[in-house]
């Protein structure tokens, strides 16, 4: 199954009614990863009125939020619905609030908290993650052009090429697609091809 989730560590401000809302954002994949970075956006803002957090993981498929001092249901359930919407996982977001002296109400809290989220969010780099092989072909000059012209159909993303003695071409092959792909180069160089492919992982197919 396929997931999204971000690529690094990203971060977004507003001011509102006096008030700085400073999202962050970081791409975890444990809890003992969240509370580190939680804890670190803290100690970084020890001055701040509120630092309010969400966090989602894919790993026993734990979800975490917190009010950090604000009304019930005013920061940290915004901040996840946030998370949520944008169907992110591996992800945790701090917003931390510099009191600017004016009250904004319940409204006013959760439409703050859910903007700063959504910044930190939009400043990030957002990466697709397939069940996929990382695959090494290896092969004569003479078919390259045969197998460039047929990558394309089995939406593969190139890692690297090399270019000595044979071609050598690293890419990542979505696990479904990988057998019609051994079989079609298989195919079309009469089995003069080096295939191999690593233990199934995830990779990310979005071009950045």
């Amino acid at each position: 199954m396929n997931y999204t989730t971000i690529r690094d560590f990203a971060k977004d401000s507003f001011i509102e009614k006096k008030s700085e809302f400073i999202g962050y954002i970081a791409p975890v994949k444990t809890n003992e990863e969240a509370v580190d970075f939680i804890n670190r956006i803290k100690s970084e803002n020890r001055k701040a009125k509120h630092n309010v957090y969400a966090y989602i993981l894919r790993d026993n498929n734990i979800t975490r939020y917190s009010d950090d001092g604000e009304p019930q249901g005013t920061a940290g359930m915004p901040v996840l619905d946030v998370l949520l919407k944008e169907g992110l996982t591996d992800v945790c977001v701090v917003v931390t609030r510099y009191f600017g002296g004016i009250l904004l109400g319940g409204g006013g809290l959760v439409r703050a908290y859910s903007h700063a989220c959504k910044l930190a969010v939009d400043a990030a780099v957002k990466m697709e993650m397939y069940e996929c092989f990382e695959v090494t072909l290896k092969f004569d000059y003479s078919l390259y052009g045969k197998i460039e012209y047929s990558l394309p159909e089995f939406d593969i993303k190139m890692l690297s090429d090399e270019f000595s003695d044979s071609v050598t071409l690293n890419l990542l092959v979505k696990s479904d697609f990988y057998q019609k792909l051994e079989d079609k180069l298989n195919d079309i160089t009469n089995g003069k091809i080096s295939i191999s492919k690593s233990k199934l992982k995830y990779g990310d197919f979005v071009d950045n």
